[in-house]
C-alpha cells in the first residue's frame, strides 16, 4: 500500500505539460536566461552552442540537472538529435558588432545555413520554431517608432551588413518554409535588452557603461549622445518569447519585442554617473551605420 501511495505521489509530481525544447545559442546572454527559465518551469531543455562567443559558465548551474542537456555544436553543421523535439528557440548568432564583425562570412552563414538546418529539424519533428530576429532589421530607421510593416533602411555593404542582412534573409527563409511546408514558425524582432550573463566586453552600451563606471573611468559616448535606445530587461523579454511561442499556429509575426520607453545615450550616461563614482564621459565619433533612433511600436504585440 505504501509503495502504491509513493508511486501515485511521484506521478502527480511530474509536469504533464512539460515539453522537450531545443535552445540554440543557449550559452549566450538571452539563450542562457531562457534555459534557466524553461528548466524552472519543468521542461526538458537541449542547449546547443558553439561557445565561439559565449560562455559555458552561463549554464553551469544547470549542468547536473537531469532535464538539461548540453551539446557543443555549430548550427551550420547539421544536427542529429536522439530526442523528439516540441519547440525550437533559435538564438544562435553573435549579436554585438564587436563579435559579429570578426568573421562576417560566418555571421552570414549562421543566419542562412544555420537557420535552414534548424528549419529542416523543425520540419522533421513537426516542432514549433521561433526565430530571434532583431531591431537591426530596420537599420537606421526613417520611420519612428518602428512598426513591423516598415521595411527598413539598411546599408547592404556596410560593416554591419553581415548581421543586419543576415537576419533579414533569415526571415525570408523562415517564411518560405512556412508557406511551402506549413511549418509553424514565429518571428520576434528583439530590441535592446540587458541583464545577467551579458558579456562585459561585447561592446554594447549597457555593459560598456557599467564596466567603465565600476572601474572609475569616464564613460565612452559615441556620437553626440542624442541617439536613442529602448532598454528591455531580459526577464520581460523571456516572458515575451514564451508568449509568442505559445501563440496559435498560423500566427507567425514578425512581432516587435522590447521596451517602448525611449532614452538618449546622454541621459543614460548621466544616470550611470549619478549611481557610481565615474567622473563623467568622453565622446568619440559615431561608428558607420550606427542607428540614431530605436523605439519599438509595441501595439501589435499587445494586441
Amino acid at each position: 500500500m505504501l509503495k502504491i501511495l509513493f508511486s501515485l505521489l511521484f506521478i502527480t509530481s511530474i509536469n504533464l505539460n512539460a515539453k522537450t525544447i531545443l535552445v540554440t545559442g543557449g550559452c549566450g546572454f538571452i539563450g542562457s536566461n531562457l534555459c534557466h527559465n524553461l528548466i524552472k518551469e519543468g521542461d526538458e531543455v537541449i542547449c546547443v552552442d558553439s561557445l565561439v562567443c559565449s560562455s559555458i559558465q552561463n549554464i553551469a548551474p544547470l549542468i547536473n540537472n537531469p532535464n538539461f542537456y548540453f551539446i557543443q555544436a555549430d548550427i551550420c553543421d547539421e544536427l542529429t538529435l536522439d530526442f523528439e523535439i516540441d519547440e525550437i528557440y533559435n538564438l544562435a548568432c553573435p549579436a554585438s558588432p564587436v563579435t559579429y564583425q570578426v568573421d562576417p562570412i560566418q555571421t552570414l552563414r549562421t543566419s542562412f545555413v544555420g537557420v535552414e538546418n534548424l528549419l529542416k529539424l523543425a520540419k522533421k519533428h513537426n516542432a514549433k520554431f521561433l526565430q530571434s530576429s532583431t531591431s537591426e532589421i530596420y537599420g537606421d530607421p526613417l520611420v519612428h517608432p518602428q512598426t513591423e510593416i516598415y521595411w527598413g533602411n539598411v546599408n547592404p555593404i556596410g560593416p554591419r551588413a553581415c548581421y543586419d542582412e543576415g537576419k533579414r534573409v533569415a526571415e525570408t527563409l523562415i517564411f518560405a518554409y512556412h508557406k511551402q511546408y506549413d511549418l509553424d514558425v514565429k518571428v520576434v524582432r528583439i530590441f535592446n535588452t540587458y541583464g545577467p550573463n551579458m558579456n562585459p566586453k561585447d561592446g554594447r552600451v549597457v555593459p560598456n557603461f557599467i564596466t567603465q563606471a565600476l572601474s572609475g573611468n569616464r564613460l565612452t559616448i559615441y556620437g553626440d549622445g542624442s541617439q536613442t535606445r529602448s532598454f528591455c530587461y531580459v526577464d520581460d523579454l523571456i516572458q515575451g518569447l514564451k508568449l509568442m511561442m505559445a501563440s496559435k499556429k498560423g500566427y507567425t509575426g514578425p512581432v516587435n519585442l522590447g521596451n517602448p520607453k525611449e532614452i538618449t545615450i546622454s541621459e543614460f550616461a548621466h544616470a550611470v554617473c549619478s549611481l557610481t563614482s565615474s567622473p563623467g564621459y568622453i565622446k568619440k565619433p559615431l561608428p558607420q551605420d550606427d542607428p540614431t533612433r530605436r523605439k519599438p511600436d509595441m501595439s501589435l504585440f499587445r494586441k
